[in-house]
């Protein structure tokens, strides 16, 4: 018996000692006791729609995908939700982003009305009818909201910004690449924007490194991008003209489907932490994980070379367990992170899941 509680004693350490040997990363991130989904779709909740000038269910078949930021002491969550329209499948329905308040980070409120929806206005070939989707948000040092999304018309999924000042009224810049070099990456699939942001006191505010922005984005490699405003980007190209992923799919690993920038990183001590999705490929990835199901990678890059790699988890440190996180309208499970918030001495991360429903998970530093 000695000798076995010896052994167990020795594998408790040599796992904690693991688990401490990569210094840089963030979490543990843990569920809530009962953990149950904050925002889920609603059908009594109705909105005019300027597409079809109908009264519309605008949150009846999915709440998803979520940014956060904080504002005026409270954390502000912007969702993607879905309009059922029939039976169609994923990406067949119409998007518009919603908001949620809460005092605590884990109660919420909901706006009655989407905040940010397809409009008849300049942006209507891009947004029509699929609308607006997958948003990030940072905010910067003096207070402008950006928001990075992807716009849908059923064509071509076009990474677009958006700026604010109270997060209600917006505006629209239009699809990132669409005047670099002529259009040249303007009507190829872009999406998933994860701009740069360093904590400044007890706030996140977007970062400058070596006098520029820096933006993680794309899918199923992940790519750089930067920007002297927050709305005018440049994808970042190698000598030859062509961009260069910085983050690619693993063989054998949980990552070794696609990879796909997740809410925006922070710039720390160590470098730039970029949280990320993950899809797995049963064939050439991780056996029991499952086909196509998300988790959550975490890297490290260069505070001073963004576009270099110093370090990788090798395991996700967030995966679906739950019910609501392999259930609904993508049933191999997502926990799909957009949202980064740091909040009354906590990290939150708010994450989509099955496609269908919102959850959070939270990381409470030691003082």
């Amino acid at each position: 018996m000695k000798k076995l509680i010896s052994f167990l004693f020795l594998v408790i350490i040599f796992f904690s000692v693991q688990a401490q040997e990569k210094t840089w990363t963030f979490g543990p991130f843990l569920r809530q006791v009962d953990a149950e989904p904050i925002i889920s779709p609603k059908a009594n909740t109705i909105f005019k729609d300027p597409m079809s000038g109908k009264d519309v269910s605008w949150e009846s078949m999915a709440t998803f995908n979520p940014a956060a930021i904080i504002k005026d002491g409270k954390v502000h969550v912007l969702y993607r939700a879905e309009e059922k329209l029939g039976e169609k499948e994923i990406g067949g329905h119409t998007s518009r982003i919603g908001l949620a308040i809460s005092e605590n980070g884990f109660l919420f409120e909901r706006e009655k009305e989407p905040i940010f929806f397809p409009k008849d206005d300049n942006q209507k070939e891009f947004e029509w009818t699929g609308g607006t989707e997958d948003p990030r948000i940072v905010e910067t040092e003096e207070g402008l909201y950006v928001l990075t999304y992807t716009q849908w018309n059923r064509e071509v999924p076009r990474l677009a910004v958006a700026t604010s000042k109270d997060l209600r009224n917006w505006d629209k810049h239009g699809p990132i690449f669409k005047e670099w070099k002529e259009g040249k990456y303007h009507n190829i699939e872009s999406k998933s924007g994860a701009i740069v942001t360093e904590l400044k006191g007890d706030k996140l505010v977007a970062a400058k490194i070596d006098g520029k922005y820096w933006m993680y984005y794309g899918v199923p490699h992940i790519w750089l991008a930067t920007s002297t405003d927050l709305i005018h980007w440049e994808p970042v190209e190698n000598h030859e003209g062509n961009r260069v992923p910085v983050l690619s799919p693993r063989p054998g690993f949980f990552d070794s489907w696609l990879v796909e920038a997740g809410p925006p990183p922070v710039l720390t001590k160590d470098g730039i932490v970029v949280l990320y999705n993950a899809g797995n490929s049963q064939n050439v990835g991780v056996k029991n994980l499952g086909n196509r199901v998300y988790t959550g990678g975490q890297a490290l890059f260069s505070a001073k070379e963004p576009w270099k790699l110093l370090d990788r988890l090798e395991e996700p440190f967030i995966q679906p367990t739950l019910p609501f996180e392999k259930s609904g309208q993508y049933p191999e499970g997502t926990t799909f992170l957009e949202g980064l918030v740091y909040f009354e001495g906590k990290w939150l991360i708010y994450y989509g899941t099955a496609d269908s429903m919102v959850g959070v998970v939270s990381w409470s530093l030691e003082k």
